[in-house]
């Protein structure tokens, strides 16, 4: 018996050594022992203009989601919509199999929202992935995409949601499922300086930077080990929960098994409406349909320029294991 407890001991002690090298390897003993990095807040602060503040709403509501995500959804309304009355008061993601993961309430309101938070602590949450109280946000808000936002625009979004109705909603603090706190830590990377301008001089260049920054590969780019699989960008099969069932992440290149058949007014059409049969209310369209026939024939451009993949994936089927994503989704055995 002794014998057998030393063994199980030891087997113990060596399972947290891997473990432990595992996540500095991950993370870094410097993010570990000190916390994310993060640069001294400064003093700016931005003017509230109407320019910004229409500038502001676009990108909040129609490009970047930012009240998409911070609010609570009327699931039973068609493509889910957030509530108008609880615009930016924050929701525990229990609807989307996430019940440990809080968006955070971003309404003006000072007692549970950012109404006491400096400008510039909005804008290094928002870019920079630290949280208001000194944490490493979760990376589901993608605020790695967010960083090439350009100064004027995180103004714009800034000005936007102090605007919003304040609300009143206390909420718990995201509770990350083991290592994943100790991971984030060592995601949130400093702005050294200021972001200029993208350069938007073609459709396709336009279409990068709004694909990217609005965070459509994150669900239509399936991950191994944490990463995107880069041969596979924006081919789907990452599977999404939310009230009703799940749902499978489709492939939008332009290969057969893809939107091959789709032309930009399809594309636009699609984005509008939700429907050439029926999307998923998991997939923003209620969002993104606000954005202007430019930026939808944009990222149409882009899409345009990616390799297509051929990938089956198929909703409303029982989900079977696929050799081309190694993930299981409808359609999977088919590939």
């Amino acid at each position: 018996m002794v014998r057998w407890k030393k063994t199980a001991l030891g087997a113990a002690a060596l399972l947290l050594l891997v473990l432990a090298g595992a996540v500095q390897a991950m993370v870094g003993w410097r993010a570990l022992l000190f916390g994310p990095k993060a640069r001294a807040l400064t003093s700016r602060t931005f003017e509230a203009t109407p320019e910004r503040l229409e500038r502001g709403r676009y990108l909040a509501v129609a490009r970047h989601g930012c009240v998409f995500c911070h609010s609570e959804r009327d699931w039973n309304a068609p493509g889910a919509p957030p509530r108008a009355d609880r615009l930016g008061a924050g929701v525990v993601w229990s609807a989307e199999g996430m019940p440990w993961l809080t968006a955070p309430n971003i309404t003006p309101d000072p007692e549970t929202g950012i109404g006491k938070a400096s400008d510039d602590a909005i804008a290094r949450a928002i870019r920079e992935g630290i949280g208001l109280d000194g944490r490493a946000l979760f990376a589901l808000m993608p605020y790695q995409e967010y960083r090439r936002i350009p100064d004027e625009d995180l103004a714009a979004i800034v000005v936007y949601i102090r605007s919003l109705a304040p609300v009143k909603n206390p909420l718990p603090k995201s509770a990350l499922p083991f290592p994943l706190p100790l991971i984030m830590r060592g995601v949130p990377e400093p702005l050294a300086g200021p972001v200029p301008a993208p350069d938007l001089s073609t459709p396709e260049k336009r279409g990068e930077y709004v694909l990217r920054t609005s965070a459509c590969h994150h669900c239509h780019t399936p991950m191994r080990r944490g990463q995107f699989v880069a041969t596979l960008d924006m081919a789907g099969g990452s599977a999404f929960t939310f009230p009703g069932g799940s749902v499978y992440a489709t492939n939008v290149t332009l290969d057969p098994t893809g939107i091959a058949h789709y032309d930009a007014a399809t594309f636009t059409q699609v984005i509008r409406t939700g429907k050439l049969g029926t999307l998923s209310p998991f997939m923003p369209w209620i969002a993104y349909r606000g954005a202007t026939d430019e930026d939808l024939a944009a990222v149409f451009a882009y899409l345009r320029t990616l390799p297509a993949v051929k990938h089956v994936v198929t909703n409303g089927v029982a989900p079977t294991a696929c050799r081309v994503c190694g993930l299981e989704h409808g359609g999977g055995d088919r590939n």
